[in-house]
């Protein structure tokens, strides 16, 4: 032991699913959890199950129209809360 104190290394880069996940799902700083993020994910596959089972379930024809213009409405929600809270981002 010499005494000194070693220098600070980065925590390990996830890589690969896991790696991907953490990233969409935290903050700039990749470390805080971003709870609009979440919700926004959540969001988006419920509404493709959602459209999953009124596809097998019903007998009713499905509306592309419609369907896209629901698409783009959660999308957009999900975009412009980000672009909304960008200034309460942690920094890297």
């Amino acid at each position: 032991m010499s005494g000194t104190a070693e220098p600070a290394t980065e925590p390990p880069r996830l890589t690969g699913v896991r790696g991907a996940l953490k990233q969409m799902f935290t903050g700039a700083d990749n470390s805080t959890l971003d709870l609009g993020r979440i919700l926004w994910a959540h969001m988006a596959v419920g509404y493709l199950v959602i459209t999953g089972y009124h596809a097998v379930v019903s007998s009713g024809p499905l509306d592309p129209i419609a369907w896209g213009g629901g698409a783009a409405a959660v999308l957009a929600g999900g975009g412009g809360s980000l672009a909304l809270k960008a200034g309460t981002e942690p920094k890297k």
